[in-house]
């Protein structure tokens, strides 16, 4: 065997196991603002507690790669086999998720010891076996499905504290004022355009495979909606006219009694917004944030324009490069409404559906992206709680129409005739 080619193979493993603790430590990092009562509750079914994703995202690592490929290895806990299965029906029984938050055990304290068992004997398996191209394709899925849970940590631990009665805070600094935004379109002529990834860097199989899309002439707002735009919408009732709501929508607004949007509140007649800095006065100039598919489409029927299909947003997206360090640099709430990308996911009006030619992921991945299908709506260009080198513009995530605990907002779009 030529040696420069296992020498370069060794390299490719130890980077590969240098980014798998970076991204590991990462989700321990963000759990260290929060207090250990923090970590075991359960709000709403949406949300899942801080320490059963700890425990899901080490469960990923152990049942995919090491017991299937280590035949040294035994299971930390037999019983987390089925405790920390998120979906995966192929692999057994699972808890559900709207029950996480019953359980008190394990501990947070066996959680952690948990993880640093799963990775010191990964980090052993690297070091004493070649990895496979399908080992080392598992291993960089599941860091970027780590990363997807580090999102969803910011997402869960805002929900979690705001659900309390005693005022909270995740991080103490303060929040600079948002610049004011200058409104542009970007106008894109008719044509076929390129749609989904198509380079050899990771990416999930929703976003392949990379085809032809027609569109025709459109323009997309160069500013995110902002907080002041959408406090006109409810100044003009819009939460209580009809005409401007999809039937479900209208359905959802008067069952649930929503008035205006998540982690809003109106207090001796000043707006005020609960941030993950805490409750902070409502300033206009900032991204609108943590809204519904129904709240997004109403108010854009308000506005006499459109929410973009999820082809065209990507075309607008595809005008930036992608940064680097972007959680780094990105405050952990919207700020400049002006920027193409990272504040905020914005709804399209696309339903969540197969690409054609779609195919899903091989074997033990199978069930990762195309069972989820169906009643949902897909959402482009990543938020500030998204983690470093995790984000492409060909990224498609998605929710319910109802949901809103997300970092989720607005950019609007119009017909050109």
């Amino acid at each position: 065997m030529n040696h420069a080619l296992t020498l370069t193979a060794d390299n490719m493993q130890q980077q590969l196991l240098h980014q798998y603790q970076m991204v590991r430590s990462k989700s321990l990092e963000i759990c260290s603002y929060i207090e250990t009562e923090d970590y075991t509750v359960q709000p709403m079914a949406d949300v899942s507690p801080p320490k059963w994703h700890l425990g899901h995202t080490t469960w990923f690592f152990e049942e995919l790669l090491l017991v299937r490929f280590y035949p040294d290895y035994c299971r930390f806990n037999a019983q987390y086999s089925g405790l920390f299965n998120s979906y995966y029906k192929a692999l057994g029984a699972h808890t559900l998720q709207a029950d996480r938050g019953n359980l008190s055990r394990p501990t947070v304290d066996q959680i952690l010891e948990y993880r640093h068992y799963v990775d010191a004997n990964l980090a052993k398996f690297c070091n004493e076996h070649v990895l496979t191209d399908e080992m080392q394709s598992l291993i960089e899925t599941g860091l970027h499905h780590e990363q997807q849970h580090q999102e969803l940590l910011y997402m869960d631990i805002k929900f979690i504290l705001a659900s309390n009665v005693i005022d909270t805070q995740y991080a103490v600094q303060a929040l600079p004022p948002a610049p004011e935004p200058i409104h542009a379109w970007s106008e894109f002529a008719q044509g076929l355009y390129q749609i989904g990834h198509d380079a050899a860097d990771f990416a999930y199989d929703n976003e392949k495979p990379a085809h032809q899309h027609y569109l025709y002439p459109f323009a997309i707002s160069q500013t995110l909606v902002t907080n002041g735009e959408f406090l006109a919408f409810i100044e003009d009732d819009g939460y209580v006219k009809p005409q401007y709501w999809l039937s479900q929508g209208w359905d959802w607004v008067n069952q649930q009694h929503v008035q205006q949007p998540l982690y809003w509140s109106c207090r001796d007649g000043e707006w005020v917004e609960y941030t993950l800095y805490g409750l902070i006065p409502l300033d206009l100039n900032r991204p609108l944030v943590h809204i519904s598919y129904f709240e997004a489409n109403a108010f854009a029927n308000w506005k006499k324009l459109r929410l973009p299909t999820e082809q065209e947003l990507e075309v607008f997206l595809n005008q930036a490069p992608l940064a680097t360090g972007l959680a780094d640099t990105t405050l952990l709430h919207p700020n400049n409404a002006q920027n193409v990308y990272g504040e905020v996911w914005c709804w399209t009006s696309s339903q969540y559906s197969a690409y054609p030619r779609f195919k899903a992921f091989d074997g033990i991945l199978n069930e990762y992206n195309g069972k989820f299908m169906c009643n949902q709506f897909v959402l482009r260009g990543c938020c500030v709680a998204t983690p470093d080198q995790h984000y492409r513009h060909s990224y498609r995530n998605f929710y319910q129409p109802q949901q809103r605990w997300m970092f989720s907002g607005i950019r609007l779009a119009k017909d050109i005739v």
